[in-house]
């Protein structure tokens, strides 16, 4: 630890603290972005922030850029998912009559809504500020990572308020039970138990209110008010903790959070907020004449910071899945959307959060042993089975394969080969025909594909761990994705279980509600074989037929269907950036000796596709995915296979970035880079060129030097 706490020392030395300020909360939050605007702390569990209205798609976040409605200030939130939950523990300030309820868009008078004022709205890592227009209330919030502290400037009213709702409106989210329990005049503790994406989520919460409350009246089942006399322009400060045991841990939470006085409470937890922000930003340093690219790049470090949580107390107690109360070393980390982020996120987090990442594995290896295998799509102690394939298999088997520390390696792989070797969500039927089949229900070519890959994973733990036997059998069953695909029509294809391909067959066609693909076409599901490109290239027709179907990809455009996916969106011809499966392919180019192909790719998406507008995403932000692709990509590097360590060589879209690594420093320059010079003509490790597309994990991780000498020749430089 103290060796850890000195390296980011080093790196703090180096980076300065400007960065912070680069930082725009509202990047994706407009169009389908669907990212948390509030205040938090990097995966704290308190994510705080506004709730609108809506409870529509793009509201997933509880919050759109286009929607000026505010129902309270929840302390759970999601980021950039498809699918909404939690807004748990809403306070809302009011003064005078309200009706205890949601309220309809629209009527200004109905339920606890209010609009907000977008022109005194300020959003910063670690806080947010908006103007209440219905009561006239000025409303700030900041965070630590178990606790939100809200403060309240009221007018002179007699009947100033502060609703608790345990209800919310319900729409993503139903509360199943609540509780509330006027401790004394300045304390309520309580709970809320809920249903939704997480089908059995339970939180705790003690709230302490600085000035005492005249009154604590119920409304229903899941309202209470706190009623106060106040003068014009007093302060009132309120600050809520959680806790996913129980009430008495959410009080140990708030009474270890700090002793500051409670006047004070409010700036020194932003300061607090706003501190660790700055030295999570300082982990990449980057330096460029366009502020534009400052303005994107730290925005998209700061949104993969939000998952995944720490859902633990400060003891480190949790909620297990069976309701039994657990301990971990290090944390409880939840929101694990890992189909989205094995791809980039996780390939980040192992370069920049090693002193946090050892955890997040022991987490998802204490899952395995509650549930029997590695989470697909963990939400709050819940396994929600979300998306396909096995993406916690490509973690795991990542970190076992970079040997991050603290992890066991023989754990890890009973974790990697339990989870699979069982029946559930197609396995069965994949294990015994070698692909899953039309009859077996929807999303089969892409299951088949994701699991192919995952398997690929598993081989290469066994094969570190010289478990020959293994190696060769998930070997042999990583290559199953050869069957789904047809090499008449050069695609990956529906097949039935009698071994014929389905028909019609259009390449362009997705359906959201049945369809052989999950969020996406035969044209974007054909390139997913990132750990096998060599048999998918024989596959194909061989290197040139390869490479002519892949140009042809970047530019054919079809006709996608009226129940198309929201998700496939971001469209270079067909590869389509707004969703995941199509992040690797970009880099195919250089793996068969066209890198200047992917500059010019990679430079095309990073200008076009990302901005430092609220529209700022092509697609949703999937919990860091989107903007873990910014960062890797705009540094010059990113992990093609699903596991391994291998980070192809792209190019950087900076002058220079300084990464704090485990060894120390790992800096990235980019020589004579201009616009004209966006080609890669040599690239040298440590003072030595490159002889490989690629540089390893262990080389990263060690420290040292990256150099990429520029130009304006498209050459194969390795």
């Amino acid at each position: 630890m103290k060796h850890t706490l000195a390296i980011l020392f080093f790196c703090a030395s180096l980076t300065g603290f400007a960065q912070i300020g680069y930082v725009n909360p509202l990047i994706g939050s407009g169009g389908h972005g669907h990212v948390f605007v509030g205040a938090n702390v990097p995966f704290g569990m308190v994510q705080l922030g506004p709730t609108s209205v809506p409870q529509r798609w793009d509201w997933c976040s509880g919050y759109h850029q286009s929607d000026s409605t505010v129902i309270g200030f929840s302390h759970t939130h999601l980021s950039g998912t498809g699918i909404g939950d939690l807004f748990d523990i809403t306070l809302m300030p009011v003064v005078g009559e309200v009706t205890y309820a949601r309220g309809e868009e629209g009527k200004e008078g109905s339920g606890l809504w209010s609009y907000s004022l977008k022109q005194r709205e300020v959003v910063q890592p670690g806080y947010y500020k908006t103007y209440l227009t219905r009561y006239g209330i000025q409303a700030e919030l900041t965070a630590m990572e178990r606790v939100g502290v809200h403060r309240y400037t009221f007018p002179q009213s007699e009947a100033a308020g502060i609703v608790i709702d345990l209800e919310n409106g319900g729409c993503w989210d139903k509360t199943t039970q609540s509780y509330m329990e006027v401790v004394d005049s300045n304390t309520i503790m309580g709970y809320r138990y809920s249903t939704g994406w997480a089908k059995r989520q339970k939180i705790y919460f003690v709230l302490e209110t600085e000035k005492p409350f005249r009154s604590a009246e119920r409304y229903g089942d899941h309202y209470m008010r706190l009623g106060f006399s106040t003068t014009e322009g007093e302060e009132i400060h309120v600050s809520v903790a959680l806790s996913p045991t129980s009430m008495s841990d959410a009080l140990k939470n708030y009474r270890l959070s700090g002793a500051w006085p409670c006047h004070e409470r409010f700036d020194m937890v932003k300061n607090y907020a706003q501190d660790a922000w700055n030295e999570a930003l300082q982990r990449i340093s980057i330096e460029t004449p366009d502020e534009r690219v400052k303005r994107v790049f730290y925005t998209a470090l700061y949104h993969t910071m939000f998952a995944p949580i720490d859902f633990s107390n400060e003891d480190g107690t949790y909620l297990g899945q069976n309701g039994n109360v657990r301990k971990s070393e290090g944390g409880n980390y939840t929101i694990l959307s890992l189909w989205d982020t094995y791809r980039a996120a996780h390939p980040l987090m192992t370069l920049i959060q090693h002193d946090r990442y050892s955890s997040i594995i022991r987490s998802m290896l204490d899952i395995y042993h509650q549930q029997g295998k590695l989470p697909v799509w963990h939400l709050m102690d819940n396994e929600t089975d979300c998306m396909v394939g096995n993406p916690g298999v490509c973690v795991v088997a990542d970190a076992v394969l970079k040997d991050v520390p603290g992890i066991d390696a023989e754990e890890a792989y009973a974790a990697l080969r339990a989870s699979v070797m069982l029946d559930e969500r197609g396995l069965k039927a994949y294990r015994e025909r070698g692909y899953i089949a039309i009859e077996d229900g929807n999303e089969n070519v892409s299951r088949t594909l994701e699991y192919a890959l995952a398997d690929w994973s598993v081989a290469q733990v066994a094969k570190k761990l010289g478990k020959q036997e293994d190696y060769a059998y998930f070997s042999q069953r990583a290559l199953s994705y050869r069957n789904v695909i047809d090499r008449t029509s050069r695609f990956a294809r529906g097949r039935h279980s009698d071994g014929t391909w389905r028909t019609p067959f259009d390449p362009f066609y997705s359906s959201h509600e049945q369809d052989d693909n999950t969020e996406g076409n035969a044209w974007q599901y054909t390139w997913l074989v990132p750990h096998d490109v060599g048999g998918l290239v024989e596959l194909l027709g061989g290197r040139d037929a390869f490479l002519q179907k892949l140009d042809s990809f970047f530019v054919v455009e079809g006709d996608l269907g009226a129940t198309a996916s929201p998700d496939i969106s971001g469209l270079i011809g067909q590869y389509a950036h707004g969703n995941e499966p199509s992040h690797h392919i970009i880099y195919f180019y250089t793996m068969l000796g066209r890198p200047w192909q992917t500059a010019d790719l990679v430079h095309r998406v990073l200008s076009e596709l990302y901005s430092d507008t609220a529209d700022g995403l092509s697609g949703n932000e999937d919990v860091g995915q989107m903007s873990a692709w910014y960062v890797l990509s705009t540094l010059g590097l990113y992990q093609v296979e699903p596991a391994g360590g291998r980070y192809i060589i792209g190019v950087p879209n900076v002058d220079r970035a300084t990464l704090c690594v485990r060894g120390g420093t790992f800096t990235i320059e980019a020589r004579n880079r201009s616009e004209k010079n966006r080609y890669v003509q040599r690239v040298l490790l440590n003072g030595k060129p490159l002889k490989q597309y690629w540089v390893d994990f262990a080389e990263i991780e060690r420290g040292g030097i990256l150099v990429f000498e520029m130009g304006s020749t498209k050459k194969k430089w390795y």
